[in-house]
């Protein structure tokens, strides 16, 4: 690391650093001059806040960086992280009730119990012990581990030197020190969200048939593919993301660029939480964290950036077992009977008795008998399921991180990937100084060959693996392992060589559908379907990012503004394609009227003229977005997707097909009048300002949010809270987060941007809870200080040191 224009050892740096955080805490500054002396169990770092309350932690080593860390995110998010910390030991129907909800940030379990049967369970089975006893790289590095403890050590030591403040937990008694393995817990549920997580409910609920009983009626194959099928789709999903690579071939100074745009909730535990860690002469890395979590999950460092976008990869399987006639608890393989584990959980309740559950598990994983409401699997006397999940095995994602954080190009990442195999449920995309760009879909994913699912799958898999990627393996059979790849870390996943990678295209995007169309003239193919489709339709999302991005490669002379024009663009696809179809249509009606649901006829006429002169984005100064808006979702929710387009899906055009609105569908007029009215009804006017309608509340201000739904196909993702009472979309439930738009220009110094859209602080008391939504709604953004020169030339620079 340099920290003055002039070269020095690196060896240096660290008491250099210091001498100049002693004459800047003397400097005139009020602010500058401020400094907190707390105390830390024998580590300690340095902490330069600058503006919108961005933390820059310096630290000797990864224990002291991780004290620092886990100090500041304290500081910051103490109320949120506890709340995270009481899910992970099982202690939420203790402390808040057994039928009450979670936030879902680290499981899809819908009540407390659940939740805490579930994680109870990891906690008495020492899962998460035995993984951090697993020597790397298949288990944690020292490294990793050391952080962990210090992140730990950093947060108690805040919490014994500061009051809670925030109203969300102040006085609470469940805001309680951590341990190491607390923050490691956090980093396994993260891990198995999209496995485990997904079956919570079914996994705690999971009982034997009684003696006797009636077998449940077998549910239609068919839709229990739906019911997959729409588990693991992207379109109402409470994550997402966008982000794309350009190469130096389409830049102004041949080096890269990189735009991130993750969709992540604005609410609950899992929020990005942004800030700089430095380790002079190891580490020198900014970006956005997930709370709880040590390293960077999304960032870049002086050479490199990179972003992250959920990933089509199923991270689960099902293997249906074969029970033994005499007892439902044991199961069938290659005619040898096998007991399944009993795993008896039990949790205490507030305000009455402990509850005490048994699980049951096989050499699979636990039996489940649900996914969801949608997607049953009954326990019967002759059948059940079991579900594996290989990232159980996977604690390695902040070994990953480390290794982006200190790459210095694109074939890094790929090394790093390669040696680690940490990422559970994500593709990568990234850009380089040199000019490289990257797109990879690394996941750790069941290694379910389309061969093994050929041979191996059951009736059910049958359906549900072409229409969902989730496979039913018949679980009686030992030659339906699912084996091991030569260079996998771990048995049953796939090695580092069977990844969909696309190394130097001009654009490399990824919005959420596949590895498929990452550039679309340089289609992906030949990856096995567990990983993503091929020669299926794009979400309009998508179909408007490739568009977008195409052709800014396509024009060229590309910098770091062009990115920050493109995340605020606000460009509605859905619009360009559908809204002059409507207004023609509309304007057709006879008599300008068209009938509601409710059999209610319903003057239209202005709304055609609204939808005629929309200009076709969601900005917070457009006029018709929001009447637009209300009507797409009503059009789409009430017509089949083969309905509503005149010209169908083309594979040969996936961008452009499938197009013409068929305004002549039944449901046309209906969703027209439905939106009419329903706008009229909540005062709202057709022409008004989507700014008016479409907010957020922060201290009693309201702050106009831009952006769109995912139907829209909007790049600025924003899914959020209709409340026609309150004046339309009242709140934003997840959508834009942490954003960052970085490049070179061969300076010491990366250019990059950044915009972090709910701000550092989830307490409403603190100044930096709602500081960046404000700029989010001004379409601005914080120029981002990541060299010492601009660290030290903030007006606004408090330094905190926290040592022993």
């Amino acid at each position: 690391m340099r920290t003055r224009p002039r070269r020095r050892p690196l060896a240096a740096v660290g008491i250099t650093l210091l001498t100049v955080l002693g004459s800047t805490a003397a400097a005139p500054s009020a602010q500058a001059g401020r400094a907190d002396h707390p105390h830390g169990g024998g580590l300690s770092a340095t902490i330069r806040y600058t503006e919108y309350g961005i933390p820059h932690i310096v630290a000797k080593d990864y224990a002291s960086l991780g004290f620092g860390t886990g100090w500041a995110q304290a500081a910051d998010q103490v109320c949120t992280l506890a709340d995270g910390f009481v899910t992970v030991r099982g202690e939420r129907a203790r402390r808040f009730g057994a039928d009450a909800a979670p936030d879902g940030s680290l499981s899809s379990a819908t009540t407390n119990l659940a939740s805490d049967l579930y994680f109870r369970g990891v906690r008495d089975s020492r899962t998460v012990e035995k993984l951090l006893a697993t020597p790397a790289p298949a288990g944690p590095s020292e490294d990793a581990k050391d952080a962990m403890r210090g992140w730990a050590a950093g947060y108690n030591a805040w919490l014994r030197d500061h009051p809670v403040t925030d109203p969300a937990c102040k006085g609470a008694g469940w805001v309680e020190p951590v341990t190491a393995l607390d923050v490691a817990a956090r980093g396994f549920a993260i891990s198995v969200l999209g496995g485990q997580g997904r079956g919570v409910d079914g996994i705690t609920a999971a009982q034997p048939p009684a003696p006797g009983a009636a077998a449940p009626q077998s549910p239609d194959k068919k839709e229990l593919a739906d019911a997959a099928q729409e588990l693991f789709a992207q379109d109402d999903a409470d994550m997402g993301s966008n982000a794309v690579a350009f190469s130096g071939d389409t830049t102004a100074n041949g080096r890269g660029l990189l735009l991130g745009n993750p969709h992540y909730p604005w609410q609950g535990g899992r929020r990005f939480w942004q800030s700089q860690q430095t380790i002079p002469g190891e580490l020198n890395v900014m970006g956005g964290s997930l709370l709880g979590t040590t390293g960077i999950s999304i960032g870049h460092n002086a050479h490199l950036a990179w972003s992250h976008t959920v990933a089509t990869g199923v991270t689960l399987n099902l293997h249906q077992l074969t029970l033994d006639p005499a007892d439902p608890t044991a199961y069938v393989v290659d005619g040898k009977r096998e007991p399944m584990t009993r795993r008896t959980v039990t949790v205490p309740v507030k305000g009455g008795p402990d509850v005490t559950r048994t699980q049951w598990w096989t050499r699979y994983g636990p039996v489940v008998t649900s996914m969801g409401a949608g997607l049953p699997l009954p326990w019967t006397a002759t059948t059940a399921y079991a579900l594996n999940d290989p990232n159980a095995l996977n604690l390695r994602a902040s070994d990953t991180a480390l290794g982006f954080s200190k790459a210095r190009s694109t074939d890094d990442v790929l090394r790093a990937l390669r040696r680690t195999q940490g990422i559970p449920w994500v593709n990568t995309i990234a850009a380089d100084s040199a000019g490289h760009s990257l797109f990879t879909q690394s996941q750790v994913l069941p290694r379910i060959t389309d061969d093994l699912a050929a041979r191996c799958s059951t009736p059910l898999g049958k359906v549900t693996y072409p229409a969902s990627g989730v496979a039913v393996l018949d679980g009686s059979r030992g030659d339906c392992a699912l084996g091991k790849d030569a260079d996998a870390v771990q048995p049953g996943i796939f090695g580092p060589s069977r990844m969909p990678v696309l190394k130097d295209a001009p654009y490399a995007e990824n919005s959420n559908d596949s590895a498929w169309l990452a550039n679309a003239d340089r289609p992906l193919t030949g990856y096995e379907r567990v990983f993503g489709t091929v020669g299926t339709p794009r979400s309009m999302r998508t179909r408007g990012a490739v568009e977008d991005v195409a052709a800014m490669a396509g024009r060229g002379k590309l910098t770091v503004a062009d990115l920050q024009r493109q995340q605020f663009a606000d460009r509605v696809p859905a619009g360009d394609l559908a809204a002059a179809d409507t207004a023609r249509a509309c304007a057709a009606l006879p008599g300008g009227t068209a009938t509601g649901s409710d059999g209610k006829a319903v003057d239209v006429a202005e709304a055609c003229r609204v939808l005629a002169s929309w200009d076709r984005t969601m900005r917070t100064d457009s006029r018709g977005a929001l009447l637009f808006d209300r009507f797409w979702r009503k059009l789409t929710a009430k017509v089949p997707a083969a309905q509503l387009w005149k010209v169908p899906f083309s594979a040969a055009d996936p961008v452009r097909t499938p197009n013409t609105l068929n305004t002549d569908a039944p449901g046309f007029a209906t969703a027209l009048a439905d939106a009419v009215a329903e706008l009229r009804g909540a005062g709202i006017p057709s022409d008004g300002e989507l700014g008016r309608n479409q907010f957020v509340v922060r201290g009693g201000e309201r702050i106009p949010v831009h952006g769109g739904t995912e139907s829209l196909g909007v790049w600025n993702k924003v899914e959020t809270a209709w409340n026609p009472a309150g004046g339309g979309y009242t709140e934003v439930v997840h959508g834009s987060s942490y954003i960052q738009a970085v490049g070179w220009d061969g300076g010491r110094c990366p250019v990059a941007r950044t915009l972090l859209t709910y701000g550092q602080s989830s307490n409403t008391a603190s100044a930096h809870s709602s500081d960046q939504t404000r700029l989010f709604s001004g379409g601005k953004w914080v120029t981002e200080r990541f060299c010492e020169k601009d660290i030290l030339r903030s007006p606004e620079l408090r330094v905190v040191r926290v040592h022993d």
